[in-house]
């Protein structure tokens, strides 16, 4: 659910964007639908460039919440979710990904 939510967040600022969206929005819109396939509970395989994606949408989110009172709430969020999203991958390729 908090994937889906993550999602939604970033759907609703690139569509605000008005065509200037800081994400690859076909990237996005098919993550969004294959999240979608799996809400029963089922396992949902995720790529290094899936899971950069939802990072760059939780950071976005944090900083846009910066003023809002529950502030601690989506830091702690964002760290819990980061650290959730990295094990799966080492840190060379973490590196790997980023340097392309």
């Amino acid at each position: 659910m908090a994937l889906g939510q993550i999602l939604g967040i970033m759907s609703d600022q690139m569509f605000s964007a008005q065509g200037k969206s800081p994400w690859n929005s076909e990237h996005l819109i098919d993550l969004d639908a294959r999240l979608a396939e799996h809400e029963d509970g089922q396992p949902f395989v995720m790529g290094i460039d899936d899971a950069a994606l939802l990072l760059e949408g939780m950071a976005f989110t944090e900083i846009m919440s910066a003023d809002f009172p529950w502030i601690d709430m989506v830091r702690w969020t964002t760290d819990f979710v980061t650290e959730e999203l990295r094990q799966h991958w080492t840190d060379d390729e973490w590196r790997a990904y980023s340097a392309q």
